[in-house]
């Protein structure tokens, strides 16, 4: 007996050392963002806790956690067989914030400033319904079959669409919605935030206010072979600097996430093992250094936060549009911006006619070839915060299309040439976007 014991013993700590190498690490991320999950979620979208579970939290490890909603705090709490448990507050204006033990929850905070006056037209400009319009250049019955394809049947948990959308010449042809979701909903769009954070950048440079092609203004980086990294690079995803993006592990990406109390300096502490503008590497920490450079071209953080509404997605009409913050108060421009699918798709649409809105022009013509422009380094996959199709990713659609993507499956297909914009929102990195796309263009002749 006393032999079973040693050796039951034995085999407990080995488990204990085993668990404490592979898994506990993991704990602190895996509730981390359960917590930033069920926040955002549920105050920003409506969605009852439930659905949360079995949908954006049904992923490896994270469907481990625990999670608990407290509606009078506005704070989400998850965690892992009560190990390690983490708090996410939600903010009217700035989003659900992962917050740590030493965050101040009395301290003051500013918000966004937003201009949400109603405007008496149709979609996409106004508020208004959009006409019903039927084009003799669309063959619906494919268009219709190519939409109905990539939602599951009932009880199937494969292609995981929530919503499309499809715009041929500013006209809604098709758009459909999963269980639990509508016109109204808002939903994450992941890395698509990206090219969020890059269009600011086209709308400064209109305004005279930055050179993207200067050196960035970064004190930490005068003295070193950082001091020549431009903006530009920095656009591109083609600085150089040190970075791992995986969302499957503790890397780089994922501790900024979900631990960094200010996301904007991760980057920016990083080391430039290469020159710039001679390796391309993807990485949310650079936008996420982007997104503090904004902020550092203004004198207050009021007027940083209200840059981001009154320049573009209020002006835009993209008014259910959400960019949450850190804990220091900077958006996450690498991740977690929130909008409805049809505002999503006025994104698209200002890309798809070079910056003007309506008549009013919010960045110049040539920023919108700048950003469906290759970076030398990436194979025709990657211009400026916006991925490129130019080197035939998806074989059967055309090369001139870009697109704003996000993690699962997120993503703002631009066709300039079709006069089209595509939206795709869902929870799975294995949807067939080639099939998809290429039916959908098929179908307009």
């Amino acid at each position: 007996m006393k032999k079973f014991l040693n050796y039951f013993a034995l085999a407990v700590l080995v488990f204990l050392i085993y668990f404490g190498i592979t898994t506990y690490p993991k704990l602190n991320l895996i509730s981390g963002f359960s917590a930033k999950s069920s926040a955002s979620g549920h105050f920003l979208d409506n969605r009852p806790l439930q659905v949360i579970e079995q949908g954006d939290n049904d992923i490896p490890l994270v469907k481990l956690a625990t999670n608990a909603i407290n509606e009078a705090g506005k704070f989400a709490t998850s965690s892992v067989y009560g190990i390690m448990e983490r708090k996410a507050i939600y903010r009217e204006g700035l989003g659900a914030t992962l917050i740590n033990d030493d965050f101040d929850t009395s301290k003051p905070y500013e918000v966004p400033k937003r201009s949400k006056t109603k405007i008496n037209l149709p979609f996409p400009y106004g508020d208004n319904e959009p006409k019903d319009t039927v084009f003799s250049n669309i063959d619906y019955k494919k268009l219709n079959a190519a939409v109905a394809n990539s939602f599951d049947k009932k009880g199937e948990k494969a292609k995981r669409t929530r919503a499309i959308l499809v715009i041929y010449k500013d006209k809604i042809i098709a758009e459909k919605y999963d269980t639990n979701f509508n016109k109204n909903s808002r939903l994450l769009g992941w890395s698509m935030t990206k090219s969020i954070t890059g269009t600011l950048f086209g709308i400064l440079q209109k305004q005279g206010k930055i050179d993207i092609n200067k050196p960035a203004a970064i004190t930490e980086w005068k003295n070193d072979n950082r001091a020549k990294i431009t903006v530009n690079d920095l656009l591109h995803m083609n600085s150089g600097l040190e970075w791992e993006e995986k969302y499957d592990k503790i890397c780089d990406a994922t501790k900024m996430l979900f631990k960094a109390e200010d996301m904007s300096r991760v980057q920016l502490e990083k080391p430039a093992p290469f020159a710039p503008n001679s390796h391309w590497n993807y990485s949310s920490g650079t936008t996420n250094l982007l997104s503090g450079i904004i902020r550092n071209q203004f004198k207050t953080h009021q007027e940083y936060l209200d840059f981001w509404y009154s320049a573009l997605l209020d002006k835009i009409g993209m008014h259910s549009a959400v960019i949450e913050t850190d804990m220091a108060g900077n958006f996450v421009g690498s991740s977690y911006g929130w909008a409805t699918t049809r505002d999503w798709a006025k994104l698209g649409l200002l890309y798809l006619h070079k910056g003007n809105w309506n008549g009013e022009q919010v960045f110049d013509e040539s920023w919108a070839k700048y950003v469906a422009t290759p970076t030398n380094t990436s194979n025709g996959r990657y211009g400026a915060q916006f991925w490129l199709n130019s080197g035939g990713y998806f074989p059967d659609v055309p090369r001139e299309m870009y697109y704003a993507s996000g993690y699962q499956g997120q993503m703002v297909a631009i066709f300039p040439s079709k006069d089209l914009v595509i939206v795709h929102l869902g929870l799975s990195e294995k949807f067939d976007f080639n099939g998809f796309l290429s039916m959908v263009v098929k179908s307009i002749k």
